[in-house]
């Protein structure tokens, strides 16, 4: 649940800072005063767009903070993304700045976060329900989607079956449409292939290539070389394998005389090994070596196909083989995209998987349209709509979607023995806030995966006795969950656990709203205020009095009938 909201410089608000409880929270105000600013507040700390017009003017930044009770449902996630969850309170702050520019920061437990992310814990804290929620009940889309979340419905099963249908449906049409072309390209790909295979390119070739040729076409030069080597080492009348030997036996003779030698004597034995490995090498070489015409003009053959398929391609060389294992995956593709009866038999196999799921959800919103239609017929009743009845309509569809194969659509009688209408088509514009409001209490019970329930003016267009229902009905459900509403109905609001009253108040030529708690003598007042206006009297003090008292005795049985079918709550902006 919400437990605190602070403000700096937002819209009109200077500072403010509030503190929640459990239960039912009212916040009330004159007109204009600014009662659903602390709804478009929380709406930013919880990822909503924001822009500069939400600075207070002269302010160079809007500052939000929203502490809420920490669901267990968030904790990995929190954890997954790095946030703190250290906090011995198990709390969940949530920080929004945006600046003169409009351009927004956000923080969740103090480290950095985005607005996505905000938007995603929002699920998980509170539901909005606003002055025009009857109008997202006439879109089917927010018909079926709460009917869903009614009956506890999983409809992700079916929407991943339907995709998948659809790209395996896709796919047969496209390789349908495309079958000349494909056939072209096939065969362009075979004949490419067939090329490449015939050279059979190898991994590492062109180099060992163009390092044997380099080689056999140098090949007299390098034996001259060698031959030339050996001579000088070791089979010239005068080589240097002979003189080293000279050398070293002319000093051995005198080495006694002076030890000083030893180092250059030492030298030249290493010189002496030197020169006799390196003339056994040269004759080894020698041995071996062999100019192979032959293998030459070999060599020239394969380096000049290699270069004439990489000119043909437009490739270096070396890129050859890449190439070839390139084509040949194409051509597994272009094999499966032709193969027409493959591709039929998955398109078989997908709309076999999507019906399967499809009917599950079928078979699951069958049973929660009843069960949604009579929950809400009850409400209905304790809303001055007595013998009103609301039912929900399920159409099959003709072709496969992503939501199943019905849609839903609300129909509702406004008294006994009329017929059930579209929701759209109910005339009065007090009975659309009613039936929104039955069922958005509803489907807003005790099991909701939202701590805090927000009605913004829902109450519009209620009077009289319905009103009061209408603050029982929230009080009964400030029991499961925290709920607070912003409304204009002093019956309503007289049944509040705890009462805000804003006001509007123009100081140095500057206008600014300040929302404070109020209880005893100032409740009655703003009580007194609702019912009769600014000049308050002793009688409508005593009826405000009266009221309050009134509203504090224990909830009627007929308030928490209409209040007792559970399910999840939904988002419905205002």
């Amino acid at each position: 649940m919400l437990r605190r909201l602070s403000l700096r410089d937002f819209v009109i608000v200077p500072e403010l800072e509030l503190d929640f409880a459990s239960g039912f929270s009212a916040l009330t105000g004159e007109t204009g005063a600014g009662k659903s600013i602390l709804i478009d507040a929380l709406q930013l700390a919880l990822g909503s767009r924001g822009e500069a017009a939400v600075v207070r003017e002269g302010a160079s930044r809007a500052e939000i903070s929203a502490e809420f009770d920490r669901p267990e449902a968030v904790l990995t996630w929190l954890e997954e993304g790095g946030f703190s969850t250290e906090d011995e309170h198990a709390t969940l702050l949530l920080r929004r700045v945006i600046d003169a520019q409009g351009k927004s920061r956000a923080w969740i437990n103090g480290s950095a976060a985005t607005v996505a992310q905000l938007r995603e814990l929002a699920e998980h804290l509170l539901d909005i329900h606003g002055q025009h929620a009857w109008q997202g009940l006439t879109r089917p889309a927010s018909v079926r989607q709460l009917l869903d979340e009614f009956g506890q419905i999983d409809g992700k099963p079916v929407a991943a079956a339907y995709a998948q249908w659809r790209q395996a449906s896709e796919a047969l049409a496209s390789a349908q449409a495309r079958q000349a072309d494909l056939a072209r390209e096939h065969e362009r790909l075979s004949w490419q292939i067939g090329e490449l295979n015939r050279l059979a390119p190898a991994d590492d070739e062109w180099e060992e290539l163009n390092a044997e040729h380099q080689r056999l076409s140098h090949a007299q030069s390098l034996m001259d070389a060698a031959r030339g080597a050996l001579e000088g080492i070791s089979e010239a009348e005068i080589n240097a394998q002979a003189l080293t030997d000279d050398a070293l036996s002319a000093l051995q003779d005198v080495l006694a005389y002076d030890a000083g030698l030893q180092d250059t004597v030492n030298a030249l034995l290493g010189a002496q090994a030197q020169l006799q490995d390196a003339a056994h090498s040269l004759g080894s070489y020698l041995n071996a070596a062999d100019l192979d015409p032959d293998r030459l003009q070999q060599l020239d053959e394969r380096v000049s196909a290699w270069v004439t398929l990489a000119r043909r391609y437009r490739r270096p060389p070396m890129e050859l083989p890449a190439l070839l294992q390139e084509w040949k995956a194409e051509l597994a593709q272009l094999d499966a995209a032709t193969d027409l009866d493959g591709l039929q038999a998955r398109q078989a196999q997908a709309l076999k998987t999507y019906q399967r799921e499809a009917r599950q959800v079928s078979t699951a919103r069958a049973k929660a349209a009843p069960a949604l239609s009579t929950a809400v017929s009850q409400a209905m009743q304790q809303l001055g709509m007595a013998g009103g009845r609301f039912a929900v309509a399920l159409q099959t569809q003709e072709e496969p979607q992503a939501f199943g194969l019905e849609s839903a659509e609300f129909l509702v009688a406004g008294h006994a023995g009329s017929t059930p209408r579209p929701l759209g088509k109910v005339a009065s514009g007090g009975e659309l806030s009613r039936i929104a409001l039955a069922i958005a209490v509803t489907t807003s019970q005790k099991n909701s995966g939202a701590g805090t329930l927000i009605f913004d003016e829902i109450d519009a267009g209620v009077g009289g006795a319905v009103a009061e229902t209408v603050g029982r009905l929230m009080k009964q459900l400030g029991q499961h969950v925290q709920v607070l509403a912003v409304t204009h109905l002093p019956q309503v609001a007289a049944c509040a656990d705890q009462h805000f009253l804003v006001a509007k108040a123009a100081r140095g030529g500057v206008t600014s709203s300040d929302v404070q708690p109020i209880q005893g003598e100032a409740r009655v007042a703003e009580i007194a205020r609702m019912l009769a206006g600014e000049r308050l009297s002793s009688t409508s003090l005593a009826h405000a009095q009266e009221m309050l008292a009134h509203s504090s005795r224990a909830i009627e049985p007929a308030a928490d009938a209409a209040a007792e079918p559970v399910a999840r709550g939904r988002k419905v902006k205002p």
